[in-house]
C-alpha cells in the first residue's frame, strides 16, 4: 500500500512539472566573459531563427556581475542583424543599480543577477536567422566585473493579428 502511495505520488509530482507554464523562449543563451574583464574585442553574438513575423516577442538581456563592479550602470551597443543583411544598431544603457545606490537584481555577497527587458512586444519584419551582436560600450577597456551576459527572446504566444 505504501508503495503505490510513493509511485502515485511520484506521478504527481511529474505531470505537475510537465504541465507548468514558464517562458516559451526560442532563444536562451548565455555568454562567460573570461576572466570577468569584457574587452572591446569581445563582442557577444547570438542567433536565432524567427519562423513566423505574426508573432510578439519579448526581449531581455541577463547580467551576472559582481558586487565589487564600480559602475552603476553599463553602456552595451546592441547590433542587429536581419536575414537580409540589415544591420540597425542602437545604445542600451544597463541600470545595474537603483538611484540610491542599492544593487537591482538577485544579489549575494559576491555577486548580482539582474535581468533587463530591451524590447517588449516586438516583432520580427523577416523570417530567418536574426544575429544580435553587444559589445560593451564604455570608456574602460577591459570592463572589469562581468561575470556573463545572457540574451532571451520570449515568444509571447500573442500575434499581431
Amino acid at each position: 500500500m505504501k508503495f503505490m502511495k510513493n509511485i502515485c505520488l511520484l506521478l504527481f509530482g511529474v505531470l505537475l512539472i510537465l504541465s507548468s507554464c514558464g517562458p516559451n523562449y526560442i532563444l536562451d543563451e548565455k555568454k562567460e566573459i573570461p576572466n570577468q574583464q569584457w574587452s572591446y574585442t569581445d563582442s557577444l553574438s547570438f542567433t536565432a531563427e524567427i519562423l513566423d513575423t505574426n508573432k510578439i516577442y519579448n526581449l531581455f538581456l541577463d547580467v551576472e556581475h559582481l558586487t565589487e563592479y564600480s559602475y552603476q550602470n553599463m553602456y552595451i551597443r546592441l547590433h542587429s542583424i536581419f536575414p537580409d543583411g540589415k544591420r540597425v544598431t542602437e545604445q542600451v544603457s544597463v541600470e545595474l543599480m537603483d538611484q540610491i545606490g542599492r544593487w537591482q537584481g538577485d544579489c549575494n555577497s559576491d555577486d548580482c543577477d539582474f535581468r533587463m527587458t530591451i524590447h517588449e512586444g516586438a516583432f520580427f519584419n523577416q523570417t530567418g536567422k536574426h544575429t544580435f551582436l553587444l559589445e560593451q560600450f564604455m570608456r574602460k577597456n577591459p570592463l572589469e566585473g562581468i561575470q556573463s551576459i545572457a540574451f532571451r527572446i520570449e515568444d509571447t504566444g500573442v500575434s499581431r493579428n
